[in-house]
């Protein structure tokens, strides 16, 4: 199959692109190839003007695997589970406003994250990403072997080590049933165990792997040991070079590897509504590997 030239703009040299003359309601296989190839290599992909019903979108998410089941705490489209809706009313429900990835507290994190824009508010409400492979990159040497092969802890309701915005535990008792939604929400998903560095399954590049909304603390170490050494990595990797920013508009979908990146949501658009549509694709196990055998490090 000869491969297909995609009309691609770097957002940053680092991260991000925007793919135009593509229409993701009719991608043959070639193109669909490029897509993938795509989001590999830039991380995050941006299509503009895309006229998708829910049954697109999901045919679109689905061809890059399977796709997780219904979130546990947003809402859902009733007659398609598996897109949330990401609904903002000004100040009202902001729960992405701070760096995180997606689902870190299951066992498995999603492999990437779909998110189609349906309403979009005249000004504000920017999404930024940061890339996780140039975050570990940036590391001095002698603190890439201090972390290799450390793990830490991703917690549904932990809220993350700082708690400086609402949790999911916060949101759900929220709700008229919520400390019984909650009591099923924290046995369905218990703690899970991530490594700090993940290797990518399919560039076998390694990237940092903890994140300010689940990671609540690293294993095997103190108290004030796991506090300072998580501090400095979320601030590490907060640093504007790593970062992209898309302004959205209606009709955008954008696709992110969420392996090697994390985002965060601006809530600077009150009281202007926002409403997106997300679908998150199935991924596998996080694992680090020391070397990795015919691929670079």
């Amino acid at each position: 199959m000869s491969r297909i030239a995609l009309d691609i703009r770097r957002i940053t040299p680092t991260i991000g692109a925007e793919i135009g003359g593509v229409d993701l309601s009719q991608l043959d296989d070639s193109r669909f190839a490029a897509v993938r190839q795509a989001l590999l290599e830039y991380l995050v992909i941006v299509f503009r003007d895309q006229d998708l019903s829910p049954a697109d979108h999901l045919a679109f998410a689905r061809r890059f695997g399977d796709l997780e089941p219904p979130h546990p705490v947003f809402a859902q489209l009733p007659e398609h589970p598996q897109i949330s809706i990401l609904e903002n009313r000004g100040n009202q429900g902001v729960y992405n406003d701070e760096w995180h990835t997606d689902v870190t507290f299951r066992a498995c994190p999603a492999l990437g994250s779909i998110l189609y824009a349906r309403l979009i508010p005249e000004s504000g409400g920017d999404t930024l990403w940061s890339n996780m492979y140039a975050a570990y990159d940036s590391l001095a040497e002698p603190v890439k072997r201090m972390i290799g092969g450390l793990t830490a802890v991703h917690d549904i309701s932990g809220g993350g080590p700082y708690g400086r915005v609402p949790s999911y535990r916060e949101i759900v008792l929220a709700r008229p049933d919520g400390r019984r939604r909650l009591h099923d929400i924290e046995t369905e998903f218990p703690p899970v165990s991530h490594p700090v560095v993940r290797t990518h399954p399919e560039t076998g590049r390694k990237a940092l792997f903890v994140n300010r909304s689940f990671t609540t603390h690293i294993a095997g170490v103190s108290k004030l040991e796991s506090a300072w050494l998580l501090g400095m990595l979320l601030e590490h990797v907060e640093q504007v070079g790593f970062q992209m920013r898309h302004r959205w508009r209606t009709n955008d979908l954008v696709m992110w590897d969420n392996r090697c990146t994390q985002h965060l949501a601006v809530a600077d658009y009150a009281p202007a509504p926002r409403v997106m549509h997300r679908i998150t694709v199935e991924g596998d196990r996080p694992v680090f590997q020391s070397e990795t055998p015919g691929r670079a490090a």
